[in-house]
């Protein structure tokens, strides 16, 4: 069977379970799902978050995902993959992200879900801006990301 990736970029919230049983419908060749769902919390260090506004620079991000997304499916026995991330602004309590890896055998799906998030969570071309009580702020990075994102670099 064939490998089966999908990538969207929507403001439309998704709906998890869907999105597995679509890629896994009519599989005998996948033994293994990994999901990953990212969801808005309603606080950061203990402060109240009304929302985050996502931005994303159209084109480059989906083509960016995609680079990503094709390295995952060459360092893994991967047999399919979905990623969908989401723009706009986000309440608390909705979802952000999904990441999706389907193999024959758990390991590969958990590494490569792993690598996937890691990457979006650091180098995926979004901007994130919160909302709070005290204004607007936009999200800067975090270094234990970053150390995250470096352990899958290549030597």
């Amino acid at each position: 069977m064939s490998v089966t990736a999908t990538i969207r970029i929507q403001e439309a919230d998704f709906d998890v379970a869907q999105e597995i049983a679509a890629l896994t419908k009519g599989r005998t060749d996948i033994g293994a799902v990994v999901s990953f769902s990212g969801i808005c919390r309603g606080s950061e260090d203990g402060e109240p978050i009304a929302a985050l506004t996502l931005e994303h620079y159209p084109g480059m991000a989906e083509a960016e995902i995609a680079r990503h997304a094709d390295e995952a499916l060459t360092r893994w026995p991967l047999q399919g993959l979905t990623i969908i991330h989401r723009f706009g602004r986000i309440a608390p309590g909705e979802n952000i992200v999904l990441v999706v890896t389907a193999s024959p055998h758990r390991q590969a799906a958990f590494e490569a879900a792993e690598f996937l998030m890691d990457y979006l969570k650091t180098n995926a071309p979004f901007w994130k801006r919160e909302e709070s009580e005290k204004g607007t702020s936009w999200i800067e990075a975090r270094d234990h990301d970053d150390a995250a994102a470096a352990r899958w670099t290549k030597p």
